[in-house]
């Protein structure tokens, strides 16, 4: 209690002279307090003494005593004061040291994220190069295959020249050098005024002299074979990289839902907020004064907003002849015809009449696909302004909008469009992301 009453007082126990803690206390006859040599230098050299705080005026220099009672609480204020500075600064030092702690732990989390994203890594890049290694294997397997079936088809011919020459060489030993009908074909005839004259008028003309077999260059099939496995190496390259690319984005999937209070009264959600339909009926029972709700354009936002950080959502589009997909920021305009473009706040790509696609950039871009996405991967990296949209099953960039400017949440994006007469009646599917594959 003595300390407790010391610490709420402490300005009893200040010097009005040095403003400090008491030091060796002394008191004048109108009972104010100072230290003894800030008093005493206060009244060195002049002939008039006063109290620095009332001022009355003593007739002469008063003769000072220490005060015993202050000095005593001056000392247990003193007291109280260290272990109060102690106490704060155990505290302080227990607050740094848990403080350095959790920068440890943190630190190593981070270690260990680190090495777990290497590991991950790793396992992709061992992915792609074995990948490689096969196509490499396979374009071996292929130029050796192509050279040992030349390199057959040389001996083959070889081989008919060397029985050919044999037969010839054994009709010779026995004697005869008749040339036979069969044989014309192998020897050069002469001819002497249109008419076939015997070889043994004309003198012997060695056909075989003429009959070589040229051993095959095959510089040109080894650059045919790495013109061609220039060509697939890229061709897989490129497969690969698009399929590693969309693994990195996938990492940051998140969960979406559709928003019932955000879609059009035509459209019809399902019960967990994955699918949407457009119907022909217009539903009565729901207001159009909500203003989160879509009155004029069939969509439909999703729950979840995002305004920071990177996410990631798949859609299924098979059986739709059209559809709009994307992401939309919080003010955007809903109770007019709306108007797609990052301008209007709206990031999006749509499907038109089953082969039109287009993405809603400043000025629009009409894109050429290989084949139609069966489903489409959105992903959003909010702080560096980019969205991005893949086909899933190809692992291809469909399109990017880059440079984007956020400054306010993001929602999911969705318009099934009209049903017309069943041809779109086929729902958009918010899809789980499938991290196996």
């Amino acid at each position: 209690m003595a300390a407790a009453s010391c610490l709420h007082s402490e300005d009893q126990f200040l010097c009005s002279i040095c403003l400090d803690v008491f030091t060796d206390p002394v008191s004048t006859s109108c009972g104010h307090n100072f230290c003894k040599a800030c008093i005493t230098k206060h009244w060195d050299g002049t002939h008039q003494y006063l109290c620095p705080l009332c001022k009355e005026v003593f007739t002469s220099r008063p003769k000072l005593q220490v005060n015993t009672f202050i000095s005593g609480l001056v000392a247990q204020f003193r007291e109280s004061a260290e272990q109060e500075a102690s106490n704060l600064m155990q505290a302080e030092i227990q607050e740094r040291i848990q403080r350095r702690r959790l920068k440890v732990q943190e630190i190593k989390r981070s270690v260990d994220l680190s090495e777990k994203n290497a590991e991950k890594k790793k396992a992709e890049g061992v992915e792609v190069f074995t990948a490689l290694m096969a196509s490499l294997e396979m374009g071996l397997m292929e130029f050796s295959f192509s050279i040992e079936q030349l390199q057959k088809t040389k001996e083959k011919h070889a081989e008919g020249f060397i029985n050919d020459l044999e037969e010839e060489i054994c009709e010779l030993e026995k004697g005869n050098t008749e040339v036979k009908p069969d044989s014309w074909s192998k020897v050069i005839l002469g001819f002497t005024e249109g008419l076939i004259v015997p070889l043994k008028f004309l003198g012997y003309i060695d056909f075989w002299t003429t009959v070589s077999v040229v051993p095959v260059s095959y510089e040109g099939h080894v650059v045919k074979a790495l013109v061609q496995l220039e060509k697939t190496l890229g061709e897989d390259m490129k497969k690969l990289l698009s399929k590693a690319k969309l693994k990195s984005v996938q990492q940051f999937a998140v969960d979406v839902t559709l928003d019932p209070d955000t879609a059009h009264p035509n459209l019809i959600l399902s019960d967990d907020g994955t699918q949407v339909t457009h119907g022909d009926v217009k539903k009565k029972n729901l207001q159009d004064n909500n203003p989160e709700r879509f009155s004029v354009s069939t969509c439909a936002l999703g729950k979840q907003s995002f305004s920071s950080d990177k996410f990631y959502f798949e859609v299924q589009v098979k059986q739709k002849t059209k559809w709009e997909i994307g992401v939309a920021r919080k003010s955007i305009e809903r109770k007019r015809i709306i108007q797609l473009s990052p301008q209007n706040g709206y990031w999006a790509i749509w499907l038109r009449n089953a082969k039109e696609y287009k993405a809603h950039d400043d000025p629009p871009v009409y894109l050429s696909l290989k084949s139609p996405p069966q489903k489409v991967g959105v992903f959003v990296d909010y702080d560096k302004g980019l969205v991005s949209f893949y086909d899933v099953d190809a692992a291809a960039l469909i399109y990017s909008f880059t440079s984007c400017c956020f400054h306010e949440k993001l929602y999911p994006f969705f318009s099934p469009c009209l049903n017309d007469g069943g041809e779109n009646s086929a729902p958009l599917v918010i899809s789980p992301v499938d991290h196996t594959e």
